[in-house]
C-alpha cells in the first residue's frame, strides 16, 4: 500500500471515529466507554450531548444490554474533601441550543456488573432517555486507550466507592 493511500485511510478512519452521533434534535459527539480493566465489574461513557431543539430537556437515564444496572453519575467532594462518586437525582439538564460535557472525574453514564468485558475496538449500545425527545440510541466504541483531554479528572471507573443508591 502507497503512502497516499495509508494515509486517506487512516484520515477516513478517523473521520469516522469523531463524527457526531445524530438522533432527532439531540447530537452526541466524542461519545466512547472505558473500563479500569478486562475484568472490572464496572465502566463508564463519556460524551459531548447537545441539544440542537428549541427547548430545554434533561437526561434522565440511560440503559444497555451490557450491564444490568446504568445510571448517571457525578464525582463531588464530600465534607471531608474525599471524592465520592454518586447518581445524579432528577437528571442533567441541557437547555435549548446548550451542551454537557459528560468527562471523567465529571458526569458519566456508569454501567454496573458488566455482564462481558468492553472489548477494545467494539462498540455497545446505549439508549440515552430525554424527559421531552424520549429515548435515542446511540452506538458507542469502546476505547481503553484514550486518555483524559487536558483539565479532566482522572479516571475512576475501576476503583471502589462510595455510592448513595437510595432506591
Amino acid at each position: 500500500m502507497t503512502f497516499k493511500a495509508l494515509f486517506a485511510a487512516a484520515t477516513a478512519a478517523t473521520v469516522v471515529m469523531s463524527a457526531p452521533l445524530m438522533a432527532a434534535d439531540f447530537m452526541v459527539k466524542d461519545a466512547y466507554v472505558r473500563s479500569a480493566t478486562p475484568s472490572a465489574k464496572s465502566g463508564a461513557a463519556f460524551m459531548m450531548l447537545m441539544n440542537n431543539s428549541g427547548e430545554d430537556d434533561v437526561l434522565i437515564a440511560a440503559s444497555s444490554d451490557v450491564a444490568p444496572r446504568v445510571e448517571l453519575h457525578k464525582h463531588e467532594m464530600d465534607e471531608n474533601g474525599v471524592m465520592k462518586m454518586t447518581e445524579i437525582e432528577g437528571g442533567i439538564a441541557i437547555p435549548a441550543g446548550g451542551m454537557h460535557h459528560m468527562t471523567r472525574g465529571g458526569d458519566h453514564v456508569m454501567f454496573m456488573g458488566l455482564t462481558e468485558p468492553l472489548a477494545q475496538g467494539s462498540e455497545i449500545t446505549v439508549t440515552l432517555t430525554f424527559e421531552k425527545a424520549g429515548d435515542v440510541e446511540i452506538s458507542v466504541p469502546v476505547d481503553h486507550e484514550r486518555k483524559p483531554a487536558k483539565g479532566e479528572g482522572h479516571d475512576h471507573s475501576g476503583h471502589s466507592h462510595s455510592h448513595n443508591h437510595d432506591s
